[in-house]
């Protein structure tokens, strides 16, 4: 990514000398399932850290995230299958050594949880409830309170995390910036400089940052995603000289409400799970022609066909058919409360959905121990890219790797927080930005048609003339808002999503293959010479790539 977009080192001009000082050894940017997990690993260990929430803990996608965490914990599956299914899934470019980190730790964090009191669903009989969703050839989710695990799971860490010695919580604290001691690609984190709209901007340093900010489904028009998930980890990282990879794939879930004027509430998987079909206008299941597990294909494949099924058919959603399922109500709380509002009784109504985005699977490149090539930067969660996901995401491993990467990354933190000494004093780093004189837009204007040309050209299906075109309304809007200084979130947000819109928009024309999430309707199926993981970094006109050698078949 050349010109507009590699000018800015920070989104703001300051002194760090002039600003607040705050001191810790871990920084951990995210308040979900990953930032918590690693808090209260490092906090445990016995590092000093500060936790920092763009928002509250209810307006993660850890809160949001309806399904479960899927992991091995019965006599009847097994850690291989598990390992087998995330590699179908992933289309060929899982990295196999992080697919077997995960689901071999799993079971572990799961049963982790159970001792903090999360209380997942048990039957009668006191047994966990366990259930299966798309791609999951095994009965393998554990869910909590029907479809609310993540409010469930959210609430468990936060306890733990407020319970844990050494470790501060600021919430509604935004983080514009990773701070570097030069802007040279390379140059080691050494914390974030960070907004809240009662103290103002503030220094934070660190010896040890954790970026655990979630994803990025603002970019769409069309999303699962809370508001507050704008991107903004990937754009500091990316300006803070970290490589960035596989930004082309996102998945889109296949089954959100679909009605004029409401908000894509999700309907998870699980119902899929439970035995739900989807029909098309004539109430014939579709799915049954479209894959060997019809329903319960990958989320690719749902999503893709639900959308070719719309281009043969018309209109703007197909069915999902609940009425046989028994007992909808007690299994899927939070959804008929939710259906109840738009006046809809999944036991007696077809329900309309359509596909939105849901999951960002590229992210910040890293290693088996959350470390990226940034000394002082590691990441855990929705932001990483660890190689777990390939080119589509397993259902309810989302979780599972906030889990076990944010203990990970945790751990190494702490361990570099006691190894390290006393912390030294803070650098002197000064961001000057010159007021602009080029032409002003409308930044709201900016932001709602950025999100309509994401949804409408670097959506489920692709083009290579609408992603050239994509890449082209980028860098027109970033021309007139990247170079401008903003002194709100609002602002920020905007740039940051200008930049990571047209990482994905330019990874996606560059890989001229149908892998995955990533559907290009030139190419039929994956192309040998793309499967490789696409590297991004500033400054870099050209992406890396580096070859993903799998040895099972899949």
């Amino acid at each position: 990514m050349q010109g507009t977009f590699e000018e800015r080192r920070y989104l703001i001009p300051f002194r760090s000398s002039l600003l607040p000082q705050i001191f810790t050894d871990v920084l951990v940017v995210g308040a979900g399932v990953a930032g918590a997990r690693a808090a209260i690993e490092a906090g445990a260990a016995g590092a000093d850290v500060i936790v920092l929430a763009k928002d509250s803990i209810r307006q993660t996608n850890t809160a949001y995230a309806q399904g479960g965490i899927a992991g091995v914990l019965r006599d009847d599956d097994s850690i291989d299958a598990h390992f087998k299914d995330t590699l179908a899934a992933g289309a060929g470019l899982c990295d196999e050594p992080a697919v077997r980190l995960v689901v071999e730790q799993g079971p572990a964090r799961i049963r982790e949880l159970l001792e903090w009191g999360m209380q997942f669903d048990r039957d009668g009989s006191g047994e966990l409830c366990v259930g299966r969703e798309g791609g999951h050839r095994a009965f393998r989710v554990y869910h909590a309170f029907g479809d609310a695990t993540g409010r469930e799971l959210e609430r468990c860490l936060f306890e733990k995390l407020m319970s844990t010695d050494n470790v501060r919580y600021f919430d509604e604290c935004f983080a514009l910036d990773l701070i570097t001691p030069s802007d040279e690609v390379g140059a080691p984190v050494l914390g974030a400089i960070t907004y809240h709209a009662r103290f103002g901007l503030q220094m934070i340093w660190a010896r040890t940052t954790i970026l655990a900010s979630g994803g990025a489904g603002q970019l769409y028009r069309e999303t699962t995603n809370p508001k507050p998930a704008t991107a903004d980890g990937l754009a500091m990282a990316y300006r803070a000289g970290a490589t960035v990879a596989d930004m082309a794939f996102v998945q889109f879930h296949p089954t959100t409400l679909y009605l004029p004027g409401a908000g894509r509430s999700l309907i998870s998987e699980a119902v899929r799970g439970e035995g739900a079909y989807l029909l098309d206008e004539s109430e014939n299941r579709f799915m049954l022609h479209e894959h060997e597990m019809a329903e319960l294909a990958p989320r690719d494949v749902v999503a893709r066909s639900i959308v070719r099924q719309l281009a043969r058919q018309g209109g703007r959603h197909v069915w999902l058919d609940c009425r046989h399922i028994q007992g909808f109500a007690s299994r899927f709380p939070g959804i008929t409360a939710e259906l109840k509002r738009f006046e809809l009784d999944p036991s007696k109504d077809l329900i309309p959905v359509h596909p939105a985005a849901h999951y960002m699977i590229g992210g910040v490149r890293c290693d088996l121990e959350g470390k990226t090539d940034v000394p002082g930067l590691l990441v855990a969660g929705e932001v990483a890219s660890t190689g777990l996901h390939g080119a589509n995401r397993l259902a309810s491993n989302s979780l599972l790797e906030g889990l076990v990467f944010g203990k990970i990354t945790g751990a190494a933190a702490a361990e570099t927080a006691a190894a390290n000494g006393n912390r030294s004093g803070p650098v002197a780093v000064v961001s000057d930005i010159r007021p602009s004189d080029h032409g002003e837009i409308d930044l709201a204007d900016v932001r709602s048609s950025l999100r309509s040309a994401m949804w409408r050209n670097v959506g489920i299906e692709r083009a290579g003339g609408k992603l050239a075109d994509a890449v082209e309304m980028l860098k027109f809007w970033a021309r007139y808002t990247l170079d401008k200084i903003f002194d709100e979130p609002f602002g920020w947000e905007t740039q940051n999503m200008l930049v990571v819109g047209s990482l994905v928009a330019r990874s996606a024309a560059w890989r001229e293959e149908s892998r995955g999430a990533h559907t290009r309707v030139e190419y039929e199926g994956p192309v040998e010479r793309f499967r490789v993981h696409d590297l991004r970094c500033r400054g870099e006109a050209e992406p890396r790539t580096l070859r993903v050698e799998t040895e099972e078949l899949v």
